[in-house]
């Protein structure tokens, strides 16, 4: 039988005292834990890390809604460094809570445990960064606060946190303040209605749940873009000013998203045009040609961010003239176009 080298050897065992750290750290008798406690108005999944000595190990993931707090160590001590690593839900992509990066540690996707940390050497595991964090210790238990600037209390952030998601979705609930109010109380009533919901629901535990489902589904007032497909897709919007077209794009919809673009007024219309692309950005081709999305109105787009007024001669624009699709309203002032991969 082979022997492993030294170094080898060395990170089997680095890995073995990690993963016996945190194993150890979470059988622990839960008469003292950390409490890691959401006070912002984002559903956030959390990841955790221990370092000890030149050992690390991570965990994850713990997801908190608004308001809500949870155990994620039956221990009030840490056997070493404490780290976290956050992410947003239900936002656009790329957005983050701003935390400040100390190390960077390995993280997987659903219930994961990754020893030896500091590489990331099991399938599906990519390394992200973690900020150190000390517990503040309270009769035998650990609090962590995840707080914005706006200092919610945990009733205010959960407040917060359903009128920044109605807010996605086309409802207007007023300020995201973490405040009662007619408006909040009326975008919430007109959602509830919406998917026939019943008029407790918002206090149910699942409530955010059911708000993430919607805003992923395209739900609520306004228009969305929902991509169907199995690619990234870039979408252009273009409006009708009387009898100009303005148009602006570059929006990002990931597969399996919903996006609702920012309007201006009230228009009866909006127009579409969207292509898909891979993973570095290059056009997508079926049968020879770029996939793409539009239809027979003729607007100009740019290969960079735009935004555009006038489809008379887009070549003065330093654009192209392409076909958009032209998308109507129903009664309720909601429309939606689906991206899906052509048969």
């Amino acid at each position: 039988m082979a022997v492993p080298a030294r170094s080898s050897m060395r990170e089997a065992l680095a890995g073995l005292v990690a993963a016996f750290c945190v194993v150890v750290w979470l059988a622990a008798p839960a008469s003292a834990e950390t409490r890691l406690c959401n006070r912002t108005s984002v559903v956030t999944e959390a990841a955790i890390g221990v370092v000890v000595g030149d050992t690390a190990a991570t965990r994850g993931w713990f997801r908190l809604d608004p308001g809500q707090c949870r155990a994620i160590l039956q221990s009030a001590e840490a056997p070493g460094r404490l780290f976290l690593h956050t992410r947003p839900l239900g936002e656009a992509p790329g957005a983050s809570l701003g935390q400040p990066e100390h190390v960077q540690l390995c993280i997987g996707e659903g219930d994961f445990l990754v020893p030896a940390a500091q590489s990331c050497r099991q399938a599906n595991t990519r390394l992200a960064s973690f900020v150190e964090v000390k517990p503040t210790v309270v009769e035998g238990i650990g609090v962590l606060f995840l707080s914005e600037e706006a200092d919610y209390d945990l009733p205010q952030a959960r407040k917060a946190g359903i009128q920044r998601l109605l807010t996605r979705m086309g409802y207007d609930p007023g300020p995201i303040d973490g405040l009662e109010g007619p408006k909040t109380d009326a975008a919430l009533r007109a959602f509830l209605t919406d998917l026939n919901l019943p008029a407790d629901a918002a206090v149910l535990p699942d409530i955010f749940d059911r708000l993430l489902a919607a805003l992923r589904a395209g739900e609520g007032p306004g228009f969305a873009w929902c991509n169907e497909t199995g690619h990234r897709i870039m979408a252009a919007l273009g409006i009708e000013e009387g009898r100009q077209i303005a148009t602006r794009g570059w929006f990002r919809i990931e597969p399996g998203a919903c996006l609702k673009p920012p309007l201006e007024g009230q228009p009866a219309r909006v127009l579409s045009f969207a292509e898909a692309v891979d993973a570095e950005g290059r056009p997508v081709t079926r049968a020879g040609g770029p996939l793409v999305f539009g239809g027979d109105v003729q607007a100009c787009i740019r290969t960079s961010e735009f935004e555009i007024t006038g489809a008379g001669d887009c070549a003065a624009h330093g654009g192209t003239a392409v076909g958009f699709a032209a998308i109507t309203f129903d009664g309720r002032r909601r429309a939606s176009l689906r991206f899906r991969e052509p048969r």
